[in-house]
């Protein structure tokens, strides 16, 4: 079963409990735990088993899957602490970026290393690593996303495929999904004006207002009856107010809802 979710980023300025109440209002089947070092920490991996209790009793009030964690970096001692939480907590998806620069082999080689080791250690904690192609990084498009799947074995480790990076890359998302889909273990996803590298206001994020074809991009996930969560993930609103950020979330999840019912899947 395809499950919408949404980043606990998007309500960066507010905290995990404001960000529930408000997603479960908005019809999501569950969140993603923003503990992106720097920009939002929801979950506060130096302090993860102090806050264990009440993530766990959020998910239950708010009615809420905890469906993944999006962590970002590749440090292997944070990566430790993220899939502590996730296996103690009950986070079975951790997502990261590939880091490194586009088109310097050296930096791909090393990065994808690190993700070898890192699905290893996330095998041992019963997680799963998902990382996305990136515009810039290292793996940043369809040709590279392969390369490292090519290159990492481990069942513990999936493709997270978030639309915008490839679309903004030059790819066309629906037909980069239909090549990976195999290995696509999450979904991020968000909308985009443009090819530009940066995503965009927040609001032209969301489903539905930008230049990507998502419904055949959630067509190729019904088609392939791929099973798993697809998380709105929004950057760049830390200074919106509460109706801005809840705006998105509803919209996003109207539109991904209905792309879902056109498809039969709802």
């Amino acid at each position: 079963m395809i499950k919408l979710g949404a980043n606990s980023v998007l309500f960066g300025a507010f905290d995990l409990k404001t960000a529930m109440k408000h997603l479960k209002m908005a019809g999501y089947d569950g969140v993603e735990l923003s503990a992106i070092k720097g920009m939002c920490e929801h979950l506060n991996l130096d302090d993860w088993k102090s806050q264990a209790a009440d993530i766990r009793k959020m998910s239950q009030d708010f009615e809420l899957e905890l469906l993944s964690m999006e962590e970002a970096g590749l440090d292997l001692e944070r990566l430790k602490l993220a899939f502590e939480a996730g296996a103690e907590i009950g986070i079975p998806i951790i997502n990261i970026g590939p880091g490194g620069k586009k088109d310097v082999e050296e930096d791909f080689q090393r990065q994808t290393d690190l993700m070898i080791k890192a699905a290893e250690m996330a095998e041992g904690y019963g997680v799963t690593l998902c990382c996305k192609a990136h515009v810039g990084g290292s793996i940043y498009n369809t040709a590279t996303t392969l390369r490292a799947l090519e290159k990492i074995k481990s069942p513990a480790f999936g493709c997270d495929m978030d639309p915008s990076h490839i679309h903004r890359e030059g790819d066309t998302p629906s037909e980069a999904l239909k090549q990976v889909i195999s290995r696509v273990k999450h979904i991020h996803i968000r909308d985009c004006l443009g090819r530009q590298q940066n995503p965009g206001k927040p609001e032209n994020q969301a489903c539905g207002r930008g230049d990507i074809d998502l419904l055949a991009y959630v067509k190729v996930l019904v088609d392939a009856k791929w099973s798993g969560p697809v998380c709105l993930e929004v950057i760049g609103a830390g200074n919106y107010e509460l109706p801005q950020v809840v705006t998105i979330a509803a919209e996003t999840r109207g539109f991904l809802n209905a792309c879902l019912k056109a498809c039969g899947a709802r």
